[in-house]
């Protein structure tokens, strides 16, 4: 299979979690010659592995995967320095004649990649200003001015979010728009590129769901939120958001010794079958992408089949 005669494209694996995106990347990067470009935000971080079900490196088979591994857990991941490093990596992939994979299920990491995308800016100073109000005033206090400068952003940021009001807040302020329009939407595509979603039936996905964070408490979870502790992981206004350390770390808040494990693997099992479903929500409106089932044995050479007819540079 190649990609073209002008060189290689783009390939995208994207959809909801659990769903068997990274193998099938790893896949598709072996049968390409390619190499895979990360676009989940919390497998950013450096030590957040078990409970991001980041692929060890043992299994990667020799495939080089880009942009894991660059944050330290008290950073705070940016869509828009991850789109320069992630667009530099793809460039760099394709000029040398490599095929990028990007895969992931960060909606907007991916669209940011993938389209011609601009994001508003930031400003440090008025940033801490209302970093310290919300440290001071609480969240409910900021999410009250959003509502009376822009009530549309404030019906769609939950009151008790203080980053996201937080951020709002700075670009209302910067902008002098509301905030939801200076969101980015679909803008013109950057790569030619071929977009695949992996999805699986929701009674399926949501037990593989509860199978994973079970394995993942098997695995170590709550130990390796332990271990990042000194570290900063509760200082961390993204990594300490991650699905399953934020119950860990909560945990660990109420009764450290020990932690109430039933009421994380609840927790977890609810919060990430949220997600699923606004991940579901955020890709199906993406109308290039090819879908396939996860649940079919014959899900890699089904997505072989549609990049054999779709490939393009």
């Amino acid at each position: 299979m190649t990609a073209g005669p002008g060189g290689p494209a783009l390939v995208a694996v994207v959809g909801p979690t659990a769903t068997g995106k990274s193998d099938l990347g790893l896949e598709i990067a072996l049968a390409l010659g390619g190499e895979v470009v990360n676009a989940d935000a919390m497998q950013l971080y450096r030590g957040l592995d078990v409970g991001t079900a980041k692929l060890p490196a043992e299994q990667r088979c020799g495939v080089p995967h880009h942009l894991l591994d660059v944050l330290g857990v008290r950073e705070t991941a940016s869509v828009a320095a991850y789109q320069r490093e992630a667009r530099k990596v793809i460039e760099d992939l394709r000029a040398s004649g490599r095929t990028p994979v990007l895969v992931g299920g960060s909606g907007l990491y991916v669209q940011a990649v993938l389209d011609e995308l601009e994001f508003p800016g930031t400003d440090p100073e008025l940033r801490a200003e209302l970093e310290a109000e919300l440290e001071r005033a609480g969240p409910g206090v900021l999410h009250g001015r959003l509502a009376a400068a822009d009530p549309a952003a404030a019906a769609q940021v939950l009151p008790s979010n203080g980053r996201r009001i937080v951020r709002a807040l700075e670009v209302i302020t910067l902008t002098g728009k509301p905030f939801r329009a200076t969101l980015p939407t679909t803008g013109e595509p950057r790569y030619g590129a071929v977009l695949l979603g992996v999805d699986r039936a929701v009674d399926e996905l949501d037990a593989r769901v509860a199978t994973r964070v079970d394995r993942m408490l098997d695995d170590g979870l709550v130990e390796e939120t332990r271990d990042l502790l000194p570290h900063g992981l509760a200082e961390g206004r993204t990594a300490s958001r991650a699905l399953g350390y934020r119950q860990v770390l909560d945990a660990l808040a109420d009764d450290p010794d020990p932690p109430d494990v039933d009421g994380i693997r609840d927790g977890t099992v609810r919060a990430t079958r949220r997600f699923v479903r606004r991940q579901r929500s955020w890709f199906r409106r993406d109308k290039r992408i090819h879908w396939l089932d996860g649940a079919d044995p014959d899900l890699a050479r089904n997505a072989r089949s549609v990049l054999a007819r779709r490939l393009v540079v």
